[in-house]
């Protein structure tokens, strides 16, 4: 079997950005018809979310305007055109390879509909050859990211001497529902930011990284009412269960403990937790039960809080954090996110 390594990750974050004080005027404008109370609890929960600030594809202001769907997915589709190609470029140049060595490239989104998928668009703006492998990623929501290396691994391990490279675009803000003043719909606003990352991946034994040695993907029974979106005439709809932290907090042993032991290892064998940060309540959830060993994931928590939640992206831009970090031989780090489904993939990783 061939060893695969993830050799390099590269992020993008998109022209516009605005720290949460500066939104909470906007937000407030936005509900100047609902009651006060209404207003001041969804002030609280901006100012609770941890999240400092958020970038976006759109001017601010922009976010909360009335518009069409057609107008908010078109900013989406050349947004996801600009920042894919800049992201990939970022990593190749950070890896020192020619876009034409690539053989599989997978393009991860959930945020906006385009056919052709961002893959296609890349293999010209970047110039990739003509019979590279694609493999576009749209209804993953949030674990998109992983899924797209797990996709990669499976791909790698069994076709030596390839490359290949994911991509993950997405704008939850292209999505925002400017006549739904639900709970859900300011809770998503909140927590969601724009963003691009990019991850090289290769079973060429010349080239060094970081190597994967497991993976999984583990599915919860009648769960799929917890997260996703969906499809109405204004856009793409936030669904968000209330339920999803505690979900996550009682099947964290289910999902976590059989995979290590099938591997000789155990939770106190990680050494680094490089988690997707959902949300606030999320984050909570798996610190009480990592923290008790004594690990912690602080880089989760910096990328919530300087960035936000970038569906698919977020767990890539933690993930470059800790690769861009030099760590001891034989260190393990399990990558592990959560999205619709509902459903938990996570990928062990060997330095």
């Amino acid at each position: 079997m061939n060893q695969v390594k993830i050799h390099s990750v590269a992020t993008q974050l998109p022209k516009y950005s605005q720290r949460t004080w500066e939104t909470i005027p906007l937000l407030k404008n936005w509900l100047k018809d609902e009651d006060e109370r209404y207003i001041r609890k969804a002030e609280k929960i901006f100012e609770g979310a941890q999240v400092d600030q958020r970038y976006a594809i759109m001017p601010p202001e922009d976010v909360f305007t009335k518009t069409t769907f057609e107008d908010k997915n078109n900013l989406y589709k050349e947004a996801a055109k600009l920042y894919g190609k800049q992201v990939l470029e970022k990593a190749l140049s950070k890896s020192g390879w020619k876009p034409e060595s690539l053989d599989y490239i997978i393009t991860v989104s959930c945020t906006g509909i385009m056919i052709p998928s961002l893959d296609a668009y890349l293999i010209n703006s970047c110039g990739l050859k003509q019979n590279i492998v694609r493999l576009p990623i749209t209804e993953m929501g949030c674990v998109g990211g992983v899924s797209a290396m797990i996709y990669a691994y499976q791909f790698l391990k069994s076709n030596p001497n390839k490359r290949a490279a994911i991509i993950a675009f997405e704008s939850p803000t292209a999505t925002f529902q400017y006549d739904d003043k639900s709970m859900v719909n300011i809770v998503s606003s909140a927590i969601f930011g724009d963003g691009a990352a990019c991850v090289l991946m290769s079973s060429n034994p010349e080239d060094k990284g970081v190597e994967v040695i497991a993976d999984q993907m583990y599915h919860f029974y009648d769960k799929t009412h917890m997260m996703g979106f969906d499809l109405v005439n204004t856009g793409l709809k936030m669904i968000l269960d209330i339920e999803v932290p505690d979900t996550i907090a009682e099947h964290f042993p289910k999902i976590i403990e059989p995979f290590l032991k099938h591997h000789n290892l155990d939770i106190k064998d990680i050494d680094h937790l490089i988690f997707h940060p959902g949300g606030k309540k999320i984050i909570e959830a798996v610190d009480n039960l990592f923290g008790k060993l004594g690990k912690n994931i602080n880089h989760t928590k910096a990328v919530l809080k300087e960035f936000g939640n970038m569906s698919s992206a977020t767990v890539l831009f933690v993930l470059e954090r800790f690769m861009d970090e030099p760590q001891p031989k034989d260190t393990i780090g399990m990558v592990l996110s959560f999205g619709p489904g509902f459903t938990a993939q996570n990928i062990l990783l060997k330095w």
